[in-house]
């Protein structure tokens, strides 16, 4: 059945993979196919303090509620557009003294919603929550084991004035949740920040090489009014023309992982053998882990297995420093791994890109600007040889890279990769997605600069050093304003 006028989809018979969703009409490049708002969603245990609990941005010094203590909000108007989803959350909380984890309230929400508004919200909702797949059949006994100990938490949570759920539709709502409930990234990067269920984008299958993107657009919540608010929501973007009929997908996986490595995450996570083009014929797999050939000479195969081995220790080492923000421990530990890497490992290498991308994060959180700019163009070299040409990973790669060669005084490079990363964003993330509005704004600020670098250079570099070292600018033997 159809949503009508409402969307462009339909839900079908997709084979082996169950059902699916095909658009009925042509889609083209950065279109949104649909939108959705989640019918519950939660931000993670370890994040509960920085984001907000409504728009899942992140917030310094949020507002915390008076109540429960563990909700916490941009400000007073975020915390009164939430109040209805949080007001027996809060509650439950109160009553135990403590929050459960993020599995444990994600049920208990949509099991309010259920008993609030039924398992159809409304008549966009192409699915119901009893329709999902939860795979208990196919979960480990281990799966199983921690999933039992979560039903046992729901019903410590549970308020006995709500009403009454039989175990076997909790336990069906655990297994849709461990399969189904989607990672809300940080409007910023990649990183997750929340969970969320979203019945229409559960019925999207998955491809290792999509051609939609899923982006969670936090809406605006500016106004002081909350009935002016957009609501926060995903939205399924086409990245490319899609025909008529034609079934959509996205990647559930980052693709940034061998073809048997991402073959075996998604039959943990998600029970089913991906059996894509890209996996089927292991394409970029080679990319993934190349060496380096010099004059037609390879390392040797105990040689590339040596510094493998030597990558993956090495890693465990730089993340823990990187965890105690002992930043100048990581960056000589990425050092010595690149001395080891660098004559063994191509430049599209993902062991050789992990330790280049986590150099450059930390360098420019100390300032390097310069070397950071270098490693960030030797990740980007590597990623855009490997990710599909319109991918958000990539574009917000493109994005940190355009920031840091610009604080290193490198505009042009830093103009380019900003329009680079902007031609992206645009497609995935669309125009008016706080990330993107960030990018043009920044785009506009460097086309800026460089304008004055060209006409000229000396002025430009003398007028950058007077704003970044805020002492005043000298031209002519005369005083001058910088701003």
């Amino acid at each position: 059945f159809t949503v009508g006028n409402m969307d462009p989809v339909e839900v079908f018979a997709a084979g082996e993979k169950g059902r699916g969703l095909r658009v009925t009409k042509e889609m083209s490049a950065g279109e949104v196919v649909f939108a959705e708002a989640s019918f519950a969603a939660v931000v993670l245990d370890s994040l509960s303090l920085q984001v907000c609990h409504s728009c899942f941005r992140r917030k310094v010094n949020p507002h915390r509620c008076a109540q429960c203590k563990f909700a916490h909000y941009c400000d007073r108007t975020c915390q009164r557009a939430a109040w209805d989803e949080h007001k027996q959350e809060c509650s439950a909380i109160k009553q135990i003294g403590k929050a459960p984890n993020e599995n444990v309230r994600l049920v208990a929400r949509i099991l309010w919603r259920i008993q609030k508004d039924t398992g159809l919200v409304s008549d966009a909702q192409l699915t119901t929550l009893d329709l999902l797949q939860d795979h208990l059949s196919q979960m480990s006994s281990e799966d199983l084991k921690e999933l039992k100990v979560d039903v046992q938490h729901f019903y410590n949570y549970w308020p006995k004035k709500s009403k009454p759920v039989g175990e076997d539709y909790v336990t069906h709502l655990f297994g849709v949740m461990n399969c189904n409930g989607f990672r809300l990234s940080d409007q910023r990067g990649p990183q997750a920040v929340g969970v969320g269920l979203f019945p229409n984008l559960c019925l999207v299958n998955h491809d290792c090489w999509p051609n939609c993107s899923v982006i969670l657009n936090p809406g605006n919540q500016t106004a002081l009014d909350t009935s002016l608010h957009s609501k926060s929501r995903i939205e399924l973007r086409a990245l490319g023309k899609i025909s008529e009929g034609e079934e959509l997908t996205i990647s559930y996986v980052d693709f940034l992982n061998v073809s048997k490595d991402r073959q075996q995450l998604l039959k943990k996570q998600y029970y089913f053998d991906c059996k894509c083009e890209h996996c089927s014929s292991g394409i970029k797999d080679e990319l993934m882990t190349a060496v380096r050939d010099t004059d037609g000479h390879k390392p040797s195969a105990d040689v590339v297995k040596a510094v493998t081995d030597f990558s993956l220790q090495a890693v465990v080492k730089i993340e823990e420093a990187r965890t105690e923000g002992n930043f100048h421990e990581v960056v000589k530990l990425c050092r010595e791994c690149l001395e080891k890497q660098d004559p063994v490992f191509g430049d599209t290498n993902l062991h050789l890109l992990h330790v280049l991308s986590i150099a450059s994060e930390v360098l420019s959180l100390m300032h390097q600007s310069s070397e950071a700019a270098g490693y960030a163009q030797r990740v980007l070299d590597g990623y855009t040889k490997l990710y599909p040409p319109y991918n958000a990973q990539l574009g917000m790669t493109l994005m940190r890279a355009g920031v840091t060669h610009w604080h290193a005084g490198l505009i042009e490079t830093a103009h380019s990769l900003v329009c680079r990363a902007y031609a992206i964003l645009i497609i995935t993330h669309g125009a008016h997605h706080p990330v993107t509005k960030d990018l043009e704004a920044m785009r506009t600020q460097t086309e800026m600069e460089l304008r004055l670098f060209k006409q000229n250079e000396s002025v430009y570099r003398s007028t950058r050093e007077a704003v970044l070292s805020d002492k005043p600018l000298m031209m002519s033997g005369e005083q001058i304003k910088a701003t």
